[in-house]
């Protein structure tokens, strides 16, 4: 398989998206980024910037399962892995899966919700698997969490902590659209208030899983030149000596850049 194939897909993917979203090419980039690196995603921008439609219509683009969670202040970690449930007709324990079970996660306005919950995604977002009363649980290759939040002065809401935030392989700002993008938004959408549906939008699933996991398994193949290997060490070590920084980035950070870095080259 020629290397080339990634793009086209890519392209393929950035027309679908492109028929609900008007402008984001950058974090429409960086999505494909982490998708192809197998990574996750932080979306960032104050509220009525789509970032939740963005994140849906990247998932439209692709056929896999796709999950959502509303994050809410109440919400316990349960509510988001599942739990084992006592069956009396059976009189045995039977597990109950959380939303997190799926390929493709939606985790809306993640900060919206204490950091006990948000530290219940560690382990899937690292390890891919979650571990119910000593039992682990696979969520398969496909993986991946796109989360979105509030900047954290916005009223209700909690800093993700340090080690989540090490979990997220990029992070993507959102910001207001240009006067051309927002009139043109307008023209698209100004006849509704509700989110249009994808279907009515025609968006597509461009890709399915077997065919992004050749296409993860053909991006590992790009080599990364030793010139190349000393940068992201020496960017990754400088982070953790620099003054304006109170948290230098770890060596997951350092893996986590070579592999974008890859998928990138591909694209």
């Amino acid at each position: 398989m020629d290397v080339r194939i990634i793009r086209e897909v890519a392209d393929a993917i950035r027309v679908e998206v492109g028929k609900a979203i008007v402008g984001q090419e950058q974090a429409v980039d960086l999505l494909l980024v982490s998708l192809l690196a197998g990574g996750h995603v932080l979306v960032e921008g104050v509220p009525g910037t789509a970032k939740t439609m963005l994140t849906r219509a990247f998932a439209a683009a692709l056929s896999l399962n796709f999950g959502r969670i509303q994050f809410t202040p109440d919400m316990m970690p349960g509510d988001l892995i599942g739990t084992n449930l006592f069956n009396f007709q059976t009189n045995s324990f039977s597990l109950t899966k959380g939303p997190i079970f799926t390929q493709f996660l939606l985790a809306d306005e993640i900060n919206r919700t204490p950091p006990k919950t948000q530290s219940a995604m560690l382990q899937a977002m690292n390890e891919r698997f979650v571990t119910i009363d000593g039992t682990d649980h696979p969520l398969g290759d496909e993986f991946m969490v796109v989360a979105t939040q509030n900047p954290i002065e916005q009223q209700g809401t909690y800093p993700l902590p340090e080690a989540q935030l090490d979990r997220f392989l990029i992070k993507v700002l959102i910001d207001y659209p240009s006067r051309d993008e927002e009139r043109e938004l307008v023209r698209r959408h100004g006849r509704q208030t509700a989110m249009p549906k994808f279907a009515d939008l025609g968006v597509q699933p461009v890709i399915n899983a077997d065919g992004l996991g050749q296409l993860r398994e053909l991006a590992t193949l790009v080599r990364v030149s030793d010139d190349m290997i000393d940068y992201i060490v020496d960017v990754i070590r400088a982070t953790r000596d620099h003054p304006s920084l109170e948290t230098g980035a770890s060596p997951r950070a350092a893996n986590m850049l070579a592999t974008a870095v890859r998928a990138w080259a591909a694209l």
